[in-house]
């Protein structure tokens, strides 16, 4: 059983002094899912519907990205721990580094979900495939970046 803050065998807590990144919260993501235990560990695109609410003065960003099907939702996963660098999500005594893994328990808890647009509506966008909790700080929105043809590098 997962709880939320367990510290199991062979974990390792390190926790760096804070710095300022100059980070800035553009929206506000809502879900059905209120708590860890019951949020989804990976998004699926057939999913419930999810709001994602887009502040001001950003909603004007928000135009022309109708343009695309799938989209990259980067957020702050603000509940999770940011201290262990060696974790064992299988609880079977083997931790491995954080990096080797796509927890949420990070140094700087950044949350990656491609997720498929459903409709926007003003500040709102509507998407399915994310796993995140309720009221997830939005830092940024992107066009899924296979969508994009890669530009060729100049000749000579």
């Amino acid at each position: 059983m997962i709880t939320q803050s367990e510290v199991r065998v062979g974990e390792v807590v390190q926790v760096p002094p804070p710095t300022d990144a100059g980070l800035v919260f553009i929206g506000r993501i809502h879900t059905p899912w209120t708590n860890r235990l019951e949020c989804p560990r990976q998004g699926r695109q057939d999913g419930p519907t999810c709001r994602i609410e887009v502040f001001e003065p950003w909603v004007a960003a928000l135009d022309g990205i109708t343009e695309f099907e799938q989209l990259e939702v980067l957020y702050w996963l603000h509940l999770s721990r940011r201290d262990l660098v060696k974790q064992s999500p299988r609880n079977d005594g083997i931790a491995r580094g954080a990096f080797s893994l796509r927890t949420p328990v990070r140094p700087n808890p950044i949350g990656t979900q491609l997720v498929k647009l459903e409709r926007v509506e003003g500040p709102n966008v509507f998407v399915r495939g994310l796993d995140c909790l309720n009221c997830t700080p939005l830092i940024d929105l992107k066009p899924d970046r296979c969508a994009f043809t890669p530009v060729a590098a100049p000749a000579g």
